[in-house]
């Protein structure tokens, strides 16, 4: 029974984080011209960010935290996958550090580029030279190496090891499983974006992607917690 509800607690956990990422996706989009904004300059961002007020900095304070859904998720998966403990202690490991590293990239919008944006609307041409350097190194660094490229690599990894391990478990349809593979590769290549344009289409697609697919493995979640699951012993 417990283990049950953990996996209804996942499912619920995939579908409400996806919702809401789409909620907030669309608002930043609407009104912070995201993501194409993290392309700019510091003299494009910062300003913008500041002018969006309170209400501009709670909205990436929420954004920040929604990768936190991933763990629960995760929890539900690794107790819906009783054959395959070992690999989904793995894939558990995965989509938490996913989401610590998502969560520590999204951070730096409401925390430092926040005070960044404060300081740079008074600032002399010297400190703004500074305040540049500063912005575009720590978008590299917490954006673009450990938000984006380790979280959604980390994240990937879970969608792989999630998909494998469901194929094994009669309670899934094995198309789940598949479909967790496919996109879990197609979410690797679309990691890639900051090291080629190429695979740019790709990264695009996934934003629509990822909440789709985190609905539909919630929902999978959901409605085969009901089924039975055969506990085997640890691999």
């Amino acid at each position: 029974m417990q283990s049950r509800k953990m996996i209804m607690a996942g499912g619920v956990s995939f579908v409400v984080g996806a919702l809401a990422f789409v909620s907030v996706f669309g608002y930043l989009a609407a009104k912070f011209d995201y993501p194409g904004i993290l392309d700019g300059s510091a003299a494009q961002v910062l300003p913008r960010l500041r002018n969006g007020g309170s209400t501009m900095r709670a909205v990436w304070a929420i954004y920040a935290l929604l990768p936190l859904f991933l763990v629960p998720g995760a929890v539900g998966a690794w107790f819906a996958c009783p054959s395959s403990r070992g690999r989904m202690t793995l894939a558990l490991i995965a989509a938490s550090l996913a989401a610590f590293a998502m969560c520590l990239g999204l951070m730096r919008w409401p925390s430092i580029h926040w005070s960044l944006a404060g300081a740079y609307l008074h600032a002399g041409p010297e400190t703004k030279d500074s305040l540049e350097a500063l912005f575009d190194g720590l978008n590299l660094y917490l954006g673009n190496y450990i938000g984006e490229f380790l979280g959604e690599i980390s994240l990937a990894a879970f969608f792989l090891l999630a998909g494998v391990s469901m194929r094994d478990e009669e309670q899934f349809p094995k198309w789940l499983g598949w479909a967790g593979i496919a996109f879990a590769l197609l979410f690797t290549i679309g990691a890639f974006r900051n090291v080629t344009s190429v695979v740019q289409p790709i990264a695009d697609a996934n934003n629509v992607l990822l909440p789709l697919w985190m609905v539909i493995l919630g929902a999978a979640l959901i409605r085969y917690s009901s089924r039975p699951i055969h506990a085997v012993n640890n691999e």
